[in-house]
């Protein structure tokens, strides 16, 4: 029978340097994972990814960081053969990547529409196929979309319009993996308190999404907690794995499908 523990455990982490992607790596690494690969972005974030590869490796794991910008197949491709070359074949994949824009269909333009589609809906259907290809047998692999996926609102067509075929791309790549025991799942957490949240809302907004989950006054700040994300990623791509080709929605009640 396969082995659905995080001990001795090789993780490949998109978007692993900080925030909901950092604490991921972090506490992976305590549960005993054996490497961790975290990418990050651009060498704006390298100190922040620099920061998780020490936390990481205090933990007991080895530790590398990759930088690659994930808007291409080729960059996805070459972020897994180099990790792959670093600490060998993955056994839990998780992709993190995304980018909100809050805009008006009217207002959005063709840049933007091709930029929200590369980040968010391309990188993610590359990142499955490289992680199809590269991860060992009875691994995992998990995608972070948005709980927009179960909301009826406006301004944030071309967001949570980028991140709906990723629930199809998982459902896809479930069957088409499932043979040899890899599950494929997808996340979506309710609006988090990280500084990608802020810049996007309004003054207005942010106030109503801090009190728009059912359990919005047992949090710090109203919002979802990525603290709170991490438990059901980490049970995703462990004992979860008789779960796949779902996407889950993580909100405190924020949305539902």
């Amino acid at each position: 029978m396969a082995d659905h523990g995080i001990r001795g455990k090789t993780v490949l982490i998109a978007g692993g340097a900080k925030n909901l992607g950092g604490l991921l790596a972090r506490d992976l690494a305590a549960q005993g994972a054996k490497a961790v690969v975290i990418h990050y972005n651009s060498p704006q974030t390298k100190k922040a990814a620099d920061e998780t590869v020490a936390a990481v490796s205090a933990a007991g794991a080895k530790a590398i960081a990759l930088q690659a910008d994930l808007r291409t197949a080729g960059a996805v491709e070459k972020m897994f053969k180099d990790a792959v070359a670093a600490v060998g074949r993955p056994d839990i994949a998780i992709n993190t990547v995304g980018k909100v824009l809050k805009k008006p269909l009217a207002e959005t333009t063709e840049a933007e529409f091709d930029e929200m589609s590369a980040v968010n809906a391309k990188a993610a259907f590359f990142f499955l196929k490289e992680a199809g290809r590269h991860v060992n047998d009875h691994g995992k692999i998990c995608t972070l979309v948005t709980s927009l996926l179960g909301a009826f609102t406006p301004f944030y067509a071309s967001y949570a319009g980028m991140k709906a075929p990723v629930e199809h791309f998982t459902r896809a790549a479930s069957k088409e993996l499932g043979a040899r025991g890899i599950s494929v799942t997808a996340i979506g957490p309710g609006p988090m308190d990280t500084p990608f949240f802020y810049p996007a809302e309004g003054a207005d907004a942010v106030a109503y999404h801090k009190t728009a989950a059912a359990l919005s006054q047992f949090t710090k700040t109203g919002l979802t907690d990525i603290a709170d994300i991490v438990p059901f990623i980490r049970f995703l791509v462990s004992e979860g794995w008789w779960m796949t080709g779902q996407t889950v929605l993580v909100n405190g009640g924020y949305t539902t499908k």
